[in-house]
This record gives C-alpha cells, structure tokens and sequence, in this order.
C-alpha cells in the first residue's frame, strides 16, 4: 500500500514538474515575442524623425499634421505596458497615415529620393511590425490557454503564473497598416 501511495505521489509530482516547466517555457516564448515587437516599434520611432523633417522642407503649411506625428511617437515611446503600447502605436499609425496623405499634395516631396527611401524603410517596418504582432499574440494565446486549461491552472495559479495582455489598438480603424507607397 505504502509501494502504491509513492508511486502516486511520483507520478503527480512529474506531473507538476512538467506542466511547471511547460508554463515556464510559455512564459519565456511570450516575452521573447514581445521583445521582438519592441525592437520593430523602435525601428519605427526611429524613422518617423527623418520623415518629419524631410516633409518640413516642403510642407510648410503642415504644421499640425507634423506635430499630431511627434507628439504620437512621443507617447509612442512612453508607453510602459502591453495595453498603453497598443494606444499608442494606433495614434502613431494614425498620424502617420494623415502624414503620408499630405505627402501627396506635393509633388516635389513624392519625388525626393531621401522621402522615397524613407517610405521604403516605413513600408518594411510596418511589415515587419505585423509580423512580430502576430506572432507575439500567437504566444499569448498559447500561454494563456495553458494558463487556464486543467490541470495546469492549478499549476498557475499555485506558482502565481500572470496573465498576459493581447497587443492590439483600441480603435478598430487602427488595425490598417499606414498606407505607404514605393516608387
């Protein structure tokens, strides 16, 4: 009987062992996506300097525009969490499809190979951000099924295993891609 009760106690102690370090594994994958997102947020951020002062030099006139883009990728930057991350990037987005559209009203603007390249670079980036997007919520989603499905919540929820946000913008128009166009 003694010889039952350890093998039990065993087999349930791998048990938690395995779905312990399964959570871990998640937990990890998760992080190393949004790590990955980071990076191509931070790419973009560090483009958008170089777009507002190319369209300076021709749009004058758009001054508000040039300021919506700045102040959005300040907070951009700011932002400190999952949720307030997503805000953010929808407003930059936003701002930076209102700058592409004044972009078409000057001729001379659309044909700078230095805004050509820039548009180049912002085109790969917003794909790329897509990408790490997707797969980081991919791994959310994994995670957090594992989280909550039985038996490994009770292993969660024993080893306080946090739920993980879902990165996406808060207004659904958001969700488009900026609108940029390559020669």
């Amino acid at each position: 009987m003694t010889v039952i009760l350890l093998a039990i106690l065993a087999v349930l102690l791998v048990a938690i062992v395995l779905m312990f370090n399964r959570m871990i594994r998640l937990r990890n994958h998760t992080r190393s996506s949004w790590s990955d997102v980071d990076v191509a947020l931070k790419r973009r951020a560090e483009l958008v300097p170089n777009l507002v002062e190319t369209v300076k030099g021709y749009a004058t006139h758009e001054q508000q525009t040039i300021e919506q883009v700045t102040k959005a990728r300040a907070e951009s930057e700011a932002a400190h969490n999952v949720p307030a991350q997503g805000q953010a990037e929808g407003e930059l987005s936003t701002a930076l499809r209102r700058l592409m559209a004044v972009a078409e009203n000057y001729p001379d603007l659309k044909a700078s190979n230095n805004f050509l390249e820039l548009q180049k670079q912002l085109a790969t980036t917003e794909d790329r951000i897509a990408i790490t997007r997707q797969v980081y919520n991919d791994t959310v989603q994994t995670y957090e099924t594992a989280r909550e499905q039985f038996p490994s919540s009770l292993v969660a929820s024993l080893f306080a295993f946090k739920e993980v946000e879902f990165f996406r913008p808060d207004d659904p128009s958001d969700r488009d891609l900026v609108a940029v166009k390559t020669a």
